[in-house]
């Protein structure tokens, strides 16, 4: 378990760092700009990161999804980067309705390093884990104002 926190914690710090920066992606995710500093938001945001979004989203994603298509075009290494690909896709684009643009292209790389954590563990339980870690990760950096900063730490 203490493995799939650290990725998460890691893993949201280089993307907020360095992988969205390079993007082009504003510093601020204004969609839940509302939550820096708001303490009553914290209860129903700390449950839905972890039930909907780690636990939930995984399983659809990951779990459901991910098989499926294994069970479609095989297990083989090409139909295994396509599986992971489609599913990446397919939970990227689940972002777009409340983040737009930034939020798909930040679902389209988190999507593939939880599909490969899926494939490396062999169960949903380390994905599931990362993701929550991940999610809860940025709930802290958006809820103590330090996304902007964490946002420029290489780059202006």
């Amino acid at each position: 378990m203490l493995s799939g926190i650290s990725l998460g914690v890691v893993f949201k710090i280089i993307m907020k760092a360095v992988v969205m920066p390079l993007l082009g992606a504003p510093s601020v995710n204004q969609v839940y700009h509302f939550l820096v500093g708001n303490t009553a938001a914290l209860p129903g945001m700390l449950s839905t990161l972890t039930i909907t979004a780690g636990f939930g989203e995984e399983t659809v994603f990951r779990g459901y999804l991910f098989e499926r298509c294994r069970k479609v075009f095989g297990r083989g290494k090409g139909a295994t980067i396509a599986t992971v690909l489609i599913t990446s896709a397919i939970f990227a684009s689940a972002h777009f309705v409340d983040q737009r643009w930034p939020g798909v292209e930040q679902a389209i790389f988190t999507g593939v390093f939880f599909g490969a954590l899926f494939l490396f563990a062999g169960n949903l339980w380390l994905p599931m884990v990362t993701h929550a870690a991940f999610d809860l990760t940025a709930l802290a950096m958006i809820y103590w104002d330090l996304e902007s900063a964490i946002a420029h730490l290489f780059f202006q």
